[in-house]
């Protein structure tokens, strides 16, 4: 068999793929990009090779990158914040049966964790931000708009059990952030505040205290085996 280019990864055996970033929030003005993420299954007997296939790739179109499937999976089991978003994104350009069933373990990869992924991936941005701030005068007020996002939506999440990235009635006030309208110490105090209701809502919350691992193991084993028993290990 030959190795497919990565390009060709992406373009023939892509199981799922969806448009983020701020159109996926909405919160896209004109002149947004258009962030493609994406993951594709790589056909197994690739795998029985000393050159493995890569567990990402970026492009081949602009703002465009791509998880393999079970990097993808382990990332979203240790409830990294942009993989489990791009699962809930609402645009959704392309899924195939592999990418349906994907979708529908949405549940088992949620969990009490994403109360230190999402919060510790915000004190680390926040750390950036201040940083600015000390050496410019004023942060990146477009990154401090999707922090505050970021925080209001794990914070619903741990309240409700369900992940939903697009902001609705607050679009205007974080496009208002976006804009530098809101003072930087305003800015603090409601990151400080979502901060504290994070915390609040972990010992109440809806979701279990882990993701459930058996399930996706499972069906990642059951994708990897059909794949291989397909002439040519294709996806399709």
């Amino acid at each position: 068999m030959t190795t497919p280019d990565p390009e060709a990864l992406v373009r023939d055996h892509t199981v799922y793929s969806c448009v983020m970033g701020s159109r996926a929030f909405g919160l896209a003005t004109e002149g947004s990009d258009t962030d493609l993420r994406g993951v594709f299954l790589a056909p197994t007997p690739l795998f029985w090779r000393f050159d493995k296939p890569p567990t990402h790739i970026e492009g081949p179109a602009p703002e465009q990158f791509s998880w393999e499937l079970e990097r993808f999976c382990e990332l979203a089991l240790r409830a990294n914040p942009n993989v489990l978003e791009c699962l809930h994104s609402p645009l959704v350009q392309h899924v195939d049966p592999v990418g349906r069933e994907l979708l529908s373990l949405r549940d088992a990869f949620l969990s009490r964790l994403v109360h230190q992924t999402f919060v510790r991936y915000a004190v680390g941005q926040r750390r950036k931000l201040e940083a600015d701030v000390r050496q410019h005068g004023a942060p990146r007020w477009k990154h401090a708009m999707h922090l505050l996002r970021l925080l209001a939506s794990v914070r619903d999440l741990l309240r409700t059990g369900e992940l939903t990235i697009e902001v609705g009635a607050a679009r205007e006030e974080l496009l208002a952030v976006k804009r530098g309208e809101v003072s930087w110490a305003e800015v603090e105090r409601r990151m400080d505040r979502l901060v504290e209701e994070n915390d609040g809502a972990v010992a109440g919350s809806p979701l279990p205290p882990g993701p459930d691992r058996a399930r996706v193991e499972d069906f990642l084993v059951r994708t990897r085996r059909a794949s291989a028993s397909r002439p040519g290990g294709n996806t399709a």
